[in-house]
C-alpha cells in the first residue's frame, strides 16, 4: 500500500495550489482520505477529509471555505484545491487513509504518505 502526495510547492500570498495524493495497493473507494498538515514547532492539524462513500466532507475551521478536498476513483486520487493561501498555510501537508473512514476531524489514519511541502510567502 502507497500514499505518494504530490503538487507542494512555494507560491505567494493569495495564490492557490491543488495537492495530489496518489494510492496503490487498496481497495480506494472503499476508504475514507484525508489531509492534515503540520508547521514547525506545533501540532499536527486536521485539513480536509472525505468519507469512504465520497458523500461527505468536513474540512478545518482555518481552511474552511477556501480549501476543497474531492476524488477522482478511476484515477485512485484524493485531492486538495486550496485558495486565497495565506503564510499560515505553510506546511507540510500529510494525506493519510483508513478503510471505511468518515469525514470527521476526530477520524483517526493508518496509512500515511509521506508528505509535501508548502510554503506560502508574504
Amino acid at each position: 500500500v502507497q500514499l505518494q502526495a504530490s503538487g507542494g510547492g512555494l507560491v505567494q500570498a493569495g495564490g492557490s495550489l491543488r495537492l495530489s495524493c496518489a494510492a496503490s495497493g487498496l481497495t480506494f473507494s472503499n476508504y475514507g482520505m484525508g489531509w492534515l498538515r503540520q508547521a514547525p514547532g506545533k501540532e499536527r492539524e486536521f485539513v480536509a477529509a472525505i468519507s469512504w462513500s465520497g458523500s461527505s466532507t468536513a474540512y478545518g475551521d482555518s481552511v474552511e471555505g477556501r480549501f476543497a478536498i474531492s476524488r477522482d476513483i478511476a484515477k485512485n486520487t484524493v485531492y486538495l484545491q486550496m485558495n486565497s493561501l495565506t503564510p499560515e498555510d505553510t506546511a507540510v501537508y500529510y494525506c493519510a487513509a483508513r478503510k471505511w473512514g468518515r469525514s470527521s476531524p476526530a477520524q483517526t489514519y493508518n496509512l500515511w504518505g509521506q508528505g509535501t511541502q508548502v510554503t506560502v510567502s508574504s
